[in-house]
């Protein structure tokens, strides 16, 4: 195999050989590296997705935004986390993820006035680790500057799927690499530092972070829960024919962000009883992307404001728009009733705009009933009126 000596290619023998995929995004370099991973027999087994965005707007398109300058640490980072993103969308199944992204400014025909530098960062669940480098300029043409970046390409992907990379990168005497690693040894704490978007909990307590989630979603403060709980995750998978597993957000419209210890004391509810998930969507259409599919089972209350332009703002069409995402990611609402004073109300008396009424389905009264909240709890009302 021409260009790949034995060591680089039983490592990535190695990382075809493990069960991680991946999906790779260079800008400015990394080519090498990308045809190395594909030349190994079992590249399917690994690589899901390889980007190389050279022109600015389609940088942009990959990063979400407009960076102000395209090569840096801080752009290989946020590379790194859209691509593993990206990889738990396009996995299969629980295959663990990573995404690597590169950013760099090599030799090329002409003279460059600034430095030849490469930045390249490999995010996972666990944490991510990042290269930094600049070259000397002169000292190699363009092909040799793409070895020495497709070679920390190939080490940040190896160190993040097997513990270790085992490459050499032969650097000149006065090139120094500059290394970041930030590790998780607690899914909740990489939610909490926005490394991971959701951790998903466990009857056991087992934690795992970025898992895909189907069937029923009932979304919560759970502060506490109560048999009204208990009975509409009952209700609603009976009507669905599938699990519901509980939602909780740490972060909130009107309230401040839930603290880990307010968060572990919430958990320990669910313990033996409910699968539950938590992440920092604090609307619907946020929860929709992270939960593509699900039905979410809530009350009449919170219909009411998924449908109010006063909670948007005052703004119908940001309202709209956000139905409308939730509609395109083939998500729906199972609506419960609740009292409202002497009134018990349905999803009869919400104003659905025109347009959404199938986004909306309802439990019949006679199928689920519980007059009691976690608001008239913590304030010593708990008395079931009827349930």
């Amino acid at each position: 195999m021409i260009g790949l000596d034995t060591k680089t290619r039983e490592l990535i023998e190695r990382v075809h050989a493990s069960d991680t995929v991946a999906v790779i995004v260079a800008a400015g370099a990394g080519s090498q590296a990308v045809r190395d991973l594909l030349a190994v027999p079992g590249a399917s087994r690994t690589v899901l997705e390889a980007l190389m965005p050279y022109g600015r707007a389609s940088l942009s398109e990959v990063l979400g935004y407009e960076a102000k300058t395209t090569v840096g640490p801080g752009v290989a980072a946020d590379m790194a986390r859209r691509a593993y993103r990206r990889a738990l969308r396009l996995r299969e199944g629980a295959l663990p993820a990573v995404g690597v992204g590169c950013t760099a400014t090599i030799a090329t025909e002409r003279i460059k006035r600034g430095a030849h530098h490469c930045h390249v960062e490999a995010w996972s669940s666990t944490g991510r680790t990042g290269y930094s480098l600049e070259l000397v300029k002169g000292l190699r043409d363009r092909a040799g500057e793409e070895s020495i970046v497709s070679a920390f390409m190939l080490r940040a992907l190896a160190a993040e799927v097997l513990g270790e990379s085992g490459i050499q990168v032969q650097l000149d005497d006065r090139e120094h690499i500059e290394v970041r690693s930030v590790r998780y040894d607690d899914p909740i704490k990489a939610l909490l530092a926005e490394h991971v978007e959701t951790v998903t909990v466990y009857r056991d307590g087992t934690l795992t972070a970025d898992l895909s989630v189907a069937g029923g979603i009932l979304a919560g403060s759970f502060d506490p829960v109560h048999r009204g709980h208990e009975a509409m995750v009952e209700t609603a998978a009976r009507l669905l024919d599938d699990e519901v597993t509980l939602e909780l957000s740490v972060t909130n419209v009107d309230k401040p962000p839930l603290t880990e210890t307010e968060i572990r004391r919430r958990l320990g509810q669910f313990k033996g009883r409910w699968l539950a998930v938590i992440d920092r969507a604090p609307v619907f259409n946020e929860k929709a992307r992270l939960f593509p599919g699900c039905t979410f089972v809530i009350g009449w209350d919170t219909a009411v404001r998924l449908v109010e332009p006063r909670y948007y703002g005052n703004d119908e069409f940001d309202m709209l728009r956000a139905l409308d995402e939730i509609r395109e990611l083939g998500c729906r609402f199972l609506v419960a009733g609740r009292s409202d004073g002497a009134v018990f109300r349905t999803l009869e008396d919400v104003q659905v705009p025109s347009g959404f009424g199938p986004l909306f389905a309802s439990i019949p009264e006679s199928e689920f009933r519980c007059d009691i909240s976690s608001t008239d709890i913590r304030r010593g009302s708990g008395a079931s009126k009827r349930s």
